[in-house]
């Protein structure tokens, strides 16, 4: 008799597919956790003071829209 092939899981596959992408994310909430201390940002003409964890998930959040629409544009 011949065994059914074995399918993954939807999850194990995600993973696999994955992996970097989500250890990098990790690696960047736990650096933003790890800086929230008070800092001063100055941009042309502007000074914002705010903790450093805002700015650096903001950052965090332009990186993952950005590659976006990098990896949207490459499918075209």
């Amino acid at each position: 008799m011949t065994e059914p092939a074995q399918t993954e899981n939807a999850v194990v596959t995600f993973l696999k597919q994955r992996w970097l992408s989500i250890v990098l994310v990790v690696l960047a909430v736990v650096f933003i956790l790890q800086n929230r201390g008070e800092t001063t940002i100055h941009v042309l003409w502007m000074t914002v003071n705010s903790p450093l964890w805002l700015f650096l998930a903001l950052m965090f959040l332009g990186g993952i829209v950005a590659g976006a629409f990098y990896r949207r544009r490459k499918k075209r």
